[in-house]
């Protein structure tokens, strides 16, 4: 059965210009061209994208804000620390962007490492980190569905909050919307945990599909084991996507881009040592082939892609349409995919791609010929 799926976009959100290949445009942050790519976003059938975060960025909230007031149906997915953010002003500030934009908005918890002296935040260790996490996830989601909201925890406290306006009750088109989506990543096992009883959708960076299905067994076990008390767990993918008119034309092209980064990059051969565990179990798959799959390119890792950029999905629109439905198949229904130049591949995928991944969404047609052929 073809199950509907989400298809975001990501936005950098970067002071420098020349992200991750991007063209370095005089203005590139500017909110004239933010605006045209959440324009861009918006004529081309997506349904939003994922605003970078951390220090050293413009602040994410307010780009998510000045986005949605230049857009109509643009929904910012939107990147949020719990050691920036205190839990209440985080819900209230939320829960008044979500009432302005008329439901639009969705987060992205984030508990990985960032300059935390810089803004006066010491998240401790890991179990610390996740357990911080936790209650933060728990906290919001109470104030946006609840009135009076006592709470006395490890890491935070409210008495009697009530957070205005009211979200609860709100119907998204498409289901039942009792507030914004809380979206998670992280592969150790303290941040499955937390996912398992917390998150709306664990996110997943470009693992081959026999990796993915693993986890995602192994958090829907979790989520039992752990009595979660929310609706079930929904997964999603953040990856690179490189389409080309042709098979032979991606390939040609990604491997000229990687030659480009392995000539401007000084590669770091210890950095695995400095990563998370997510980003380590990319950078191993190095170590089982450039291309595993039909296409996942596992390389660009070698010099310098990091996060998202780590693994590519590189082909022609059929291919990669046909390696996306693969990963649906395993219950994958959030995708937030991305390439650069971003304004030029917004416009290219959304013309090339998306009518594909749509068209299985109506008829699994598409999916039964990936597996034939």
């Amino acid at each position: 059965m073809s199950t509907a799926s989400d298809y975001l976009w990501y936005i950098p959100n970067q002071v420098k210009a020349g992200h991750r290949g991007d063209t370095a445009r005089e203005g590139h942050n500017s909110l004239d061209t933010l605006t045209a790519q959440a324009l861009a976003l918006e004529r081309h059938g997506w349904q939003g994208a994922l605003l970078g975060a951390g220090w050293g960025r413009p602040d994410t909230f307010t780009v998510a804000t000045a986005l949605a007031a230049r857009t109509t149906s643009f929904q910012p997915l939107i990147a949020i620390r719990p050691g920036y953010w205190r839990p209440a002003n985080f819900a209230s500030s939320a829960a008044t962007l979500d009432h302005l934009s008329g439901g639009r908005v969705r987060v992205n918890i984030v508990s990985g490492q960032d300059d935390l002296a810089a803004y006066g935040d010491s998240e401790g260790d890991q179990t610390h980190r996740y357990a911080r996490t936790k209650e933060f996830m728990r906290l919001v989601r109470r104030l946006w569905t609840e009135e009076n909201v006592t709470y006395q925890g490890a890491h935070f406290q409210v008495a009697s909050s009530t957070v205005l306006p009211r979200i609860e009750g709100r119907i998204e088109q498409g289901g039942e919307r009792r507030h914004p989506r809380l979206y998670f990543g992280g592969a150790s096992a303290a941040a499955e945990k937390v996912s398992a009883t917390e998150a709306d959708v664990q996110l997943f960076w470009g693992e081959p599909l026999a990796d993915i299905a693993e986890r995602i067994a192994r958090l829907k076990a979790l989520s039992a084991t752990l009595d979660r008390d929310l609706p079930p767990l929904q997964f999603g993918l953040r990856i690179t996507t490189l389409v080309r008119d042709t098979t032979e034309q991606a390939w040609a092209d990604a491997e000229a881009r990687v030659a480009q980064m392995a000539q401007q990059a000084g590669v770091d051969r210890d950095h695995r040592r400095f990563a998370a565990v997510g980003q380590q179990r990319l950078l191993g798959l190095q170590e089982r082939g450039e291309v595993l799959d039909d296409n996942l390119y596992t390389t660009p890792g070698k010099f310098g892609g990091g996060g998202a950029a780590t693994t590519w999905l590189v082909g022609s629109a059929q291919d990669v349409a046909r390696s996306l439905l693969k990963y649906q198949a395993l219950g994958i229904t959030h995708f937030v995919l991305s390439d650069t130049p971003y304004l030029e591949e917004i416009e290219r995928q959304g013309e090339q791609l998306l009518p594909l991944l749509r068209q299985n969404n109506a008829a699994p047609s598409l999916a039964l010929a990936s597996e034939q052929g």
